[in-house]
């Protein structure tokens, strides 16, 4: 190819376009397999002789195993491998914790060889109190506490005009996919090769994990994702029950199944860290706000982390501020990146606090905002999206203080607000990008597809850049085999599927371009592909078609690498304001409406996006109003380990979602930024804030249950 002048022919997207596909609203490309039962999951993998897994666990908060014998199991009709997680004098930590495996013939076959299995424990002291500090520091239960200060915060507090103090707590909860976490995996004739259709967030990433624990190359694994039910960030790894599966499949010489049930699904397969703590925050008489202090404390399971102190409080970065942090050691399962890992917490920390500081000061809460942006990172973008979310809800004519809506037949409306941030920078991947003869476009790139809609995005750069169909754009995504790409964590994969395709797409369309100029004796830097054609101007060249097959018999292959700076960025906020309606003689929240203004750069499918938001909203409100993780203090049991009892909301209780994309030209030219994240971030803080501002009472902990709604309004009225 001859060396091109910069100016057209380096690495960049189109300017906004009407005709264009990128940022329209476009359909799944998988929809179709997904929504009729043809997408192949994990669990729906049943090659010839697979045997059905399952997993026997521990019963209680903390034990010793006095015996173990596995010797019925293996005896057990249909048992063709077992295997065991520990041995005798091992300590299980936490409910849930996984004691052995069997495989067996059918699933009622291995539930006959788990009760079969013998095995004794001595029962030990445990703690699962997660907001409990006294308790904690009493048991030597705490970690080293972590302080950071700024400022000089005692003279600040002295001088303020308004102070407020208060306690605020958010509960544990947890993962909650799906599609439990598991896989299907077999060995080849040579008992040499493994094919592992794995559950998992990292494609290109698990292979070593699978290799090293089995003594094998990485290159003798096959990591299969077609699709995937849902990661969120618990799917990362291989986990100890992969390596097992692949185990009991070794030692049957059969394909062998495992899937987590729900209830082990629920307590061993991540949570997200609790945050509670105490803070002190104060305003000058124009609402700016001039000190913080804060003490807040959690739990991440045994090894006693919480929420960083550093990043307290959320967003604003006040002048004087005092910040100290302890996290509790608790006889609870692990924790795992839990989408925007930390940020909801620390969310629902700092903008309930200013929201009680606004009602002391007697201003609404979203002009003390207002007033604090120059805290911010961007507070122009903030301010756009502030406004954006006040019109579309109506808070001006809705707004009042605390408590002094009017009342009808006991229940009563609010409005709360919050802001958040995250960052979005794509991760590094890679992507072969082929043309065909016949006009035809692939893609093959070792991603996966959680849940975001990555094929779609891969195929409508392609099908952008080439100006063609997307019905003539094949992705292929799933396999470890394929090109290496990131993990999809930290809302890094359309940012890192999208810039290595536009750069392997653009670099081979500008190859086909010098083709077409040497056959039709054409410029080629006039050359565009728009619509099926190539054209100059407003000359057509030729087709398409005509076009591609210049590559020869072969086709073309080029192959991408990313992260592409020119294509990308990082940094989103957003904003989001709720409207809740209170009885107050049942304790019951309802919410009403829920806006979201949220940018992040060039949107690539638009439909995809908002339906990101609205997750993103929906799990809000899961956490803000009914799902928690339940401990039993006396047993140290996981006690609503179910969907029965872990409460997620039904479609009645979601209302009225609006979401606003915020994407003006400045923006638009970042690039793209990921989108995953940051609509999780506000809610619990939003409405927590509007059912505040309904009944004009805190209720501190959330997820705001009945119960805590009613002992709220008990407590005020004592």
């Amino acid at each position: 190819m001859p060396d091109a002048p910069d100016k057209n022919r380096k690495v960049s997207w189109k300017q906004r376009d009407k005709n264009q596909i990128i940022g329209t609203e476009v359909a799944r490309i998988d929809g179709q397999p997904k929504a009729s039962g043809t997408a192949k999951y994990s669990a729906d993998i049943n090659t010839k002789g697979t045997l059905f897994a399952k997993v026997l666990t521990c019963k209680h908060g903390h034990a010793k195993i006095v015996k173990l014998d596995t010797a019925p199991a293996k005896k057990s009709p249909g048992v063709h491998a077992v295997h065991e997680f520990v041995s005798e004098g091992d300590e299980l930590l936490w409910d849930g914790s996984l004691v052995a495996a069997v495989a067996a013939e059918r699933p009622e076959l291995a539930d006959d060889a788990l009760r079969a299995i013998k095995v004794e424990y001595e029962v030990l002291d445990h703690f699962v109190d997660e907001d409990n500090l006294e308790q904690a520091e009493e048991l030597e239960r705490t970690n080293k506490p972590r302080e950071s200060t700024k400022g000089d915060v005692e003279v600040a507090f002295k001088d303020a005009k308004a102070v407020h103090e208060g306690y605020y707590g958010v509960s544990t909860i947890t993962h909650s996919c799906m599609e439990p976490h598991g896989s299907h995996c077999e060995w080849d004739q040579n008992g040499n090769g493994l094919k592992v259709h794995l559950s998992t967030q990292n494609v290109s990433g698990t292979a070593g994990q699978f290799a090293g624990p089995l003594g094998i190359d990485a290159s003798s694994v096959e990591i299969i994702c077609d699709y995937i039910g849902g990661g969120f960030g618990s799917k990362f790894q291989a986990d100890e029950w992969g390596v097992a599966c692949a185990k009991m499949a070794k030692e049957a010489d059969r394909p062998v199944r495992l899937m987590l049930d729900r209830a082990t699904e629920l307590k061993i397969a991540g949570t997200r860290p609790s945050c509670f703590g105490k803070v002190k925050i104060a305003a000058d008489a124009d609402g700016k706000i001039v000190a913080w202090d804060s003490e807040h404390w959690g739990t991440n399971g045994m090894r006693g982390g919480t929420v960083d102190v550093n990043q307290m409080p959320y967003v604003f970065d006040f002048d004087n501020r005092n910040r100290k942090a302890v996290g509790l050691k608790t006889n609870s399962g692990p924790t795992r990146a839990w989408r925007a890992p930390n940020h909801p917490q620390l969310c629902a920390m700092t903008c309930t606090a200013i929201d009680d500081l606004a009602a002391k000061l007697g201003m609404d809460t979203l002009d003390v905002i207002l007033k604090n942006l120059d805290k911010t990172p961007r507070p122009e973008v903030y301010k756009a999206e502030l406004d954006k979310a006040a019109e579309l809800i109506d808070w001006k004519d809705k707004w009042h203080p605390h408590g002094k809506g009017e009342s009808k037949n006991g229940v009563k409306r609010g409005l709360g607000v919050a802001i958040h941030q995250w960052g979005g920078r794509p991760h590094a991947a890679s992507c072969l990008v082929k043309v065909n003869p016949d006009g035809t476009v692939e893609s093959t790139a070792g991603s996966q597809d959680i849940g975001t809609g990555t094929r779609t995005a891969i195929g409508i750069v392609l099908a952008e850049t080439f100006g063609i169909p997307l019905d003539m754009v094949k992705v292929n995504i799933g396999s470890s085999k394929y090109p290496r790409s990131g993990p999809s964590g930290g809302s890094t994969t359309i940012g890192g599927v999208s810039g290595p395709n536009r750069q392997a797409a653009l670099e081979a369309l500008w190859q086909i371009f010098d083709k077409v100029a040497k056959k039709y004796d054409a410029d080629p830097e006039t050359l565009e592909a728009v619509d099926g054609k190539i054209v100059s101007g407003d000359k057509v060249v030729c087709s398409w078609k005509d076009a591609a097959r210049l590559t020869g018999p072969m086709g073309l292959e080029v192959t991408g690498k990313g992260p592409v700076k020119e294509l990308t960025d990082d940094g989103v906020g957003g904003v989001q304001m709720a409207e809740v309606s209170v009885d107050t003689e049942t304790g019951k929240v309802k919410v009403e409406k829920f806006v979201a203004v949220q940018d992040c750069g060039m949107i690539i499918n638009e439909k995809a996006a908002r339906s990101q938001i609205e997750g993103g909203m929906i799990m809000g409100i899961a956490y803000a109003l009914t799902e928690e993780r339940i401990m039993d203090p006396k047993s140290g049991r996981f006690i609503n380990a179910d969907f029965e009892n872990y409460k997620l909301p039904r479609l009645g209780d979601i209302g009225e979602l609006v979401v606003e994309i915020h994407q003006p030209d400045d923006i638009y030219e970042r690039g793209v930024i990921g989108l995953g994240e940051p609509p999780v971030i506000s809610p619990g803080a939003a409405i927590s804030n509007a059912v505040a501002n309904a009944i004009g009472v805190r209720v501190p902990v959330l997820p705001m249950t009945p119960k805590r709604v009613l002992d709220a309004l008990e407590g005020a009225n004592a």
